[in-house]
């Protein structure tokens, strides 16, 4: 029996927690008294439920002793007038949730914790802290940082809140396109970390990886008429898709173009179409109703996932894709990516030419991939002792020791 409750409390810790929050903080008008309140909530459904049997809907147990605690405190306290008031959804906010506009109070928590107020840092560590559940401990060990330090950055951003009177509301709707647009760069930006780790002995963080999925997923149930929403998801699992090609038995680095592509999860793969082709299919994913940055780069992952060889891969698509990525998004990175589908159309050197234009943006000077990648063109062009004094400068800048292993496996071949 004592085992039963606790995995029924940890899978509504991994299932319930940020509904349980979001709704106890409209009632709290205080993150860290909501926070207090239902970490109390699971301590006390370890006991009861143990008493009295797992209930049906275990986060409407919760998320009633949690608000219930939340407002004794208040009540004993008098704080309902004084600390953070414009936390208390305004009512405009109301009127859009009695018409049905947006689905619960997850959202509301979502778009505080990714407020353009706080430092994309701070967006992250809160999202993962209250909208995932994690411990300081869990995010600190992620982005490999003291516990003190990640510790003292949620409770800064916090801080932030209160002092700035951050409203614990979703934005109007003239504002929401632009902060749907952080919301999703928090998602990826969390998803990224876990699909490749900046730093450390493995090639990913499994459970980043998963939670960025999992925000991801969340975001599209509260955002369903988000074509950016859409596409955020479908490139997240067509991406995630091809985890289990992306090392072999060894644990070393296989690239693209030598994965088994029967190893890719192909339901991940047939859900991540469908997401793309919605994506892609006029919804109001910006202002201008045009297709966003997620949406196309989706597209890209797709005409990935549909090879079914490296040879049947339509890089004239591809090249195509990203001109109209970096029309969207003019970032460095994106260029250099660009540059990659470039040289399987119009060949290497084309490539390389190109590459020495991006060379002297400082957003790249200690890329590791701007290195590796002119390595490679170099390698496919002949020029071996050139591309093996790239990939010397790419393995100064990595720290991921997967990717290490594979440059110095480069090196050691000759390039």
């Amino acid at each position: 029996m004592a085992d039963t409750v606790a995995e029924a409390v940890a899978e509504a810790h991994s299932t319930e927690w940020a509904f349980v929050l979001a709704a106890t903080a409209r009632v709290a008008a205080d993150l860290d008294l909501a926070e207090d309140c239902v970490q109390d909530a699971y301590a006390k459904a370890l006991v009861h439920w143990r008493e009295q049997g797992v209930p049906r809907r275990p986060g409407a147990w919760l998320t009633t002793v949690a608000t219930r605690r939340a407002l004794e405190h208040r009540r004993r306290a008098g704080v309902a007038a004084r600390k953070l008031p414009l936390l208390m959804p305004d009512p405009v906010d109301d009127e859009d949730l009695a018409a049905g506009v947006f689905p619960d109070d997850r959202l509301r928590l979502v778009f505080t914790c990714c407020h353009p107020a706080l430092a994309q840092e701070a967006q992250i560590a809160l999202t993962l802290r209250l909208v995932c559940g994690l411990s300081s401990t869990e995010i600190a060990k992620a982005f490999l940082v003291k516990e003190a330090t990640m510790q003292a950055r949620i409770t800064r951003a916090k801080h932030k809140i209160s002092r700035s009177g951050i409203a614990y509301r979703i934005p109007r709707l003239e504002d929401l396109p632009e902060r749907i647009d952080a919301v999703l760069d928090v998602v990826h930006l969390v998803y990224t970390a876990g699909h490749t780790a900046a730093d450390g002995d493995g090639l990913t963080r499994p459970d980043l990886a998963r939670r960025g999925i999992e925000l991801a997923r969340m975001v599209r149930m509260l955002l369903p008429d988000s074509g950016e929403a859409a596409g955020l998801l479908g490139l997240l699992l067509l991406t995630q898709a091809r985890q289990a090609a992306r090392v072999d038995d060894a644990g070393r680095l296989v690239l693209m173009e030598d994965q088994d592509r029967r190893l890719w999860a192909r339901g991940q793969i047939a859900e991540g179409l469908e997401l793309v082709h919605e994506a892609l299919a006029g919804q109001p994913a910006t202002p201008r109703g045009r297709v966003g940055r997620f949406g196309v780069m989706a597209a890209i992952a797709a005409v990935h996932a549909e090879a079914e060889r490296w040879e049947d891969t339509d890089w004239a698509e591809i090249l195509g894709l990203y001109d109209l990525l970096v029309e969207r998004w003019p970032s460095p990175v994106v260029a250099l990516n660009r540059v990659v589908a470039l040289s399987y159309v119009s060949g290497p050197e084309v490539a390389l030419t190109e590459l020495q234009e991006l060379a002297g943006d400082p957003a790249l000077a200690t890329y590791p991939y701007l290195a590796s990648t002119r390595a490679e063109l170099l390698r496919r062009t002949g020029r071996d002792a050139e591309a093996k004094a790239a990939y010397e400068e790419a393995l100064a800048f990595t720290s991921n020791a997967v990717e290490a292993d594979f440059l110095v496996r480069r090196l050691t071949r000759g390039a």
